[in-house]
């Protein structure tokens, strides 16, 4: 059994059995590739079929020595699983070596969140005397409107936005679609997007149902996103390291504190597991140090 032969069909299996996107499939490949790695390095060739647990606990000694964090271990640890699940699947093996892997530890961190007053000035901080202005103004009021990941914004289609009931349709992860209300101010500055700096542009043909366009029509990439606000944030002097993602995180943060049902915010983020969305249930920080003074007999 050879490594890539066996990797090129873990690729199919993920991507027509499980329906993973293109991102989700680069990330599990890419931990086969570090197994590969160190494998290639300790112990000359072997093969697929003839790694050991007691392989792949020198590889995560390996990924300890190497500083990597616990979360990406166990990230690491949980896609050679799954690839070892495919090869039994399809009785390439007839045994798991990964069975009494075990991953590390990991806490579970509270996401940062943006107040709102943080999120308005952020907004505020677009440059509108520049061509893209309208566009950045209008992909932040949406990312924090309807709570979007990153990818759901770029691929954000023209055709999906129902206005006229309040509503966006999001192609999520595996192509799974929900519906999410989207508020009166990001309607009003996509519109404005619309009439203005996307009606200058000269609009590639894959891209004519895409909803935000780079200058050369095309659709977005997420690193794009991530320079615009990294940049946003420098310019009004924000301390926190914040992301795309990090307006999903508040969005979620500002439902709940202000009594937003559990399972309609899960519905909202289209998270499969409501324990996934239990992480926002965290209270606001000013509000238990207010019930600390106030209540504490030490205080």
């Amino acid at each position: 059994m050879k490594w890539e032969d066996s990797k090129k069909g873990y690729e199919n299996y993920l991507r027509l059995e499980k329906s993973l996107s293109q991102n989700s499939v680069a990330a599990y490949i890419n931990d086969i590739n570090k197994l590969v790695e160190f494998l290639e390095k300790n112990f000359k060739k072997i093969a697929p079929d003839k790694v050991k647990l007691s392989h792949l606990k020198s590889f995560v000694e390996w990924l300890n020595e190497r500083g990597v964090s616990p979360r990406t271990q166990a990230r690491t640890i949980s896609g050679i699983k799954s690839f070892y699940k495919y090869l039994l699947i399809e009785g390439k093996i007839n045994s798991d070596p990964t069975a009494l892997l075990e991953s590390p530890k990991i806490g579970r961190k509270l996401p940062d969140i943006l107040t709102m007053e943080e999120i308005d000035s952020l907004i505020e901080a677009v440059d509108l005397e520049k061509a893209e202005g309208q566009r950045n103004k209008a992909m932040l009021e949406t990312l924090y409107s309807c709570g979007l990941r990153v990818s759901e914004l770029v691929n954000l289609k023209l055709t999906n936005l129902f206005f006229d009931q309040g509503f966006v349709k999001i192609e999520g992860k595996a192509d799974k679609e929900r519906l999410v209300p989207v508020s009166n101010r990001a309607i009003e500055e996509i519109n404005k997007y619309l009439k203005g700096y996307r009606k200058t542009l000269k609009i590639s043909k894959e891209s004519e149902n895409v909803l935000f366009l780079n200058r050369r029509g095309r659709k977005l990439s997420r690193v794009m996103i991530f320079t615009i606000i990294k940049n946003l944030a420098d310019k009004i002097g924000l301390e926190k390291k914040i992301s795309p993602h990090t307006f999903r995180h508040s969005f979620a943060t500002h439902l709940i504190n202000g009594g937003a049902d559990l399972r309609a915010v899960q519905e909202m983020l289209g998270h499969e597991s409501i324990l996934t969305t239990e992480i926002y249930t965290h209270l606001d920080r000013d509000y238990l140090r207010t019930t600390i003074h106030q209540f504490h007999p030490r205080s």
